[in-house]
């Protein structure tokens, strides 16, 4: 091929997503790709080859792309780091057969294939149409996924016994919501038209009874045979995952160094807000259970949702024009309820590429009804404005200036979460925490990412815990110590730290990226104002910094600190 016929890495970006859609329906709904939404992907053992064999051959086109003219400008060479350090990363997952033991309270196939619904179009009786085939898919779908999991115990890859004896019990409340035999499938499907409603009720049994299937065979097969194995990783294995969810290699004594000096930081600022509160109080965590049954919170389901749908569009109308210039549509996003059955942290969505679905955050209740205010100002400041929701959003309101890789499929988990633990420190900066009831709700909250650092990088490498600590000095993390320490460094409830605990067991390496990604966001922003000085201008800086896509946090410093 002449070099004038090779195209440049965005174009081969944008080839990548088109191919990638048709190999995954489920990333097109995301994007809003409409032909999407009646299928599944193939989640077997070939299904996964055949995304490796097109990322390989992407890379290979992606060598080609370097070497023409106009590949070095600005917006060429982002995205072809950003392409060739995701595809080499994801590779590397696969090459370790990673994909044959998927199993945990989060992120794995099978949340994938329910989760999708809750993001499928269902305006129209063509929609719900659409939505009836896709939920004849889902036992086919979950087929290949157990067959990728019999493929791991044959090739003794383990999942860990903890996350799996979750994610039965995630898949028992996913068909049976209300102890009656009847499933979520059935639940949402009930919400469609009634001229549709005896093709949705099979569909959506068959898709429940698939559910109960894959149950059954994790309960009497999977879980026997992996009795004993362990819940940790190790240095090699957490060394790859992290590389996946950071998009960089991480000194990782270093790392979890960082984590210690943060949480002797936190700890003596805590001390002071908790004084404020409760005088006296033992330690801050006393003084955040004095306001658990004292402090200011909301009663009611839909009272919560409205409310933080509010703090939200406050959050818009402050700092729209003072510390961000935002288009109408990235101004749009709403506050939802999460589906029961899911892990306990709250998370976002963002918008379809047409914004015909906004960008949403969800609350999971985990069956209260009771709301401390405390403990969710910062963390919607985190998942909706100025976090997530600008960031993606703002991905995808710019995408014709970048690829479509860079603004929706090649997200860096790192730098996104880095960006959303930043606006919570920002909103800080700005005093937008209003009293000390919030501020040290965000405290706790910055404290908990800090623990994050500690206990998933401790326990998967087994590191000792350092002398200074006032938590068993010298001793090396086991999982039982780190859930000791998250829960007595937490406002959480049990069943919260519970999760927490197994989410770091299930995806290791993902949970570091909030503080570490911070850091960088906090250093290319110290970077570029240094470089700037009192010409330093912070509105401009971070509707640049929102508007050049993903990276991963070696080239997100790189780039922030020359903006």
């Amino acid at each position: 091929m002449s070099q004038t016929n090779t195209p440049l890495p965005r174009q081969v970006a944008d080839a990548y997503v088109d191919d990638l859609i048709a190999l995954d329906p489920v990333t097109g709904t995301y994007l809003g790709v409409k032909e999407s939404s009646s299928r599944l992907p193939d989640l077997s053992p070939a299904g996964q080859e055949r995304l490796a064999e097109l990322q390989r051959a992407t890379l290979a086109k992606l060598d080609e792309a370097e070497r023409r003219p106009g590949a070095d400008s600005d917006s060429e060479r982002r995205c072809a780091r950003l392409l060739r350090e995701r595809l080499t990363a994801e590779l590397a997952v696969h090459e370790a057969e990673e994909g044959l033991r998927a199993v945990g309270n989060m992120h794995t196939p099978a949340h994938s294939v329910r989760e999708v619904f809750t993001v499928t179009p269902t305006e129209t009786d063509e929609d719900w149409t659409a939505i009836a085939e896709r939920l004849r898919a889902v036992p086919t779908a979950l087929a290949g996924y157990r067959e990728c999991l019999q493929l791991g115990l044959d090739r003794k890859l383990f999942a860990g016994p903890r996350p799996t004896d979750t994610f039965i019990g995630q898949l028992t409340e996913w068909s049976d919501t209300d102890g009656q035999g009847r499933g979520w499938f059935e639940d949402f499907a009930s919400t469609g038209p009634e001229a549709l409603r005896p093709e949705l009720d099979e569909a959506a049994r068959a898709a429940t009874a698939a559910l109960v299937e894959l149950r059954d065979w994790m309960r009497e097969v999977y879980a026997p045979a992996i009795e004993g194995a362990p819940n940790t990783v190790g240095r090699e294995r957490y060394a790859r995952w992290s590389r996946y969810f950071n998009g960089t290699d991480l000194d990782l004594d270093e790392a979890y160094a960082y984590g210690w000096s943060e949480y002797h930081r936190l700890l003596a600022e805590m001390k002071r807000e908790a004084e404020k509160i409760l005088p006296g109080a033992a330690t801050p965590w006393v003084a955040l259970a004095h306001l658990d049954e004292h402090g200011r919170h909301i009663e009611g389901v839909e009272e919560v949702r409205a409310w933080l749908q509010s703090v939200m569009d406050k959050a818009i109308e402050d700092l729209d024009g003072t510390h961000f210039e935002l288009a109408e549509r990235v101004r749009k996003v709403e506050s939802c309820i999460a589906p029961a059955g899911g892990a306990a942290a709250p998370y976002y969505t963002p918008p379809s590429e047409d914004f015909s679905r906004p960008g949403r955050t969800w609350l999971p209740t985990m069956g209260r009804t009771r709301f401390p205010v405390y403990d969710l100002v910062s963390t919607w400041y985190h998942e909706g404005v100025p976090g997530h929701h600008l960031q993606l959003a703002q991905w995808t309101h710019v995408a014709g200036n970048l690829s479509r890789y860079q603004a929706a499929v090649g997200g860096v988990s790192a730098n996104a979460e880095g960006w959303a633990l930043y606006a919570e420190r920002l909103m800080d900066e700005l005093g937008f925490l209003e009293d000390a009831e919030q501020r040290l709700g965000y405290l706790d909250a910055q404290m908990m990412r800090a623990a994050r650092v500690i206990v998933d990088i401790g326990m998967h490498l087994e590191l000792e815990i350092p002398a200074d600590s006032p938590f068993h000095p010298g001793q090396r993390w086991t999982p039982e110590l780190a859930q000791e320490f998250f829960g007595a460094h937490s406002s959480r409830p049990a069943d919260f730290v519970e999760s927490e605990m197994t989410r770091y067991l299930t995806i290791p390496g993902q949970a570091i990226g909030y503080k570490l990604g911070e850091r960088a966001w906090l250093l290319g922003r110290e970077n570029a104002r240094q470089r700037h000085g009192d010409a330093f201008d912070l509105k401009a800086w971070h509707m640049a910094a929102l508007s050049q896509g993903s990276l991963g946090l070696d080239d997100l410093v790189d780039e922030l600190s020359q903006l």
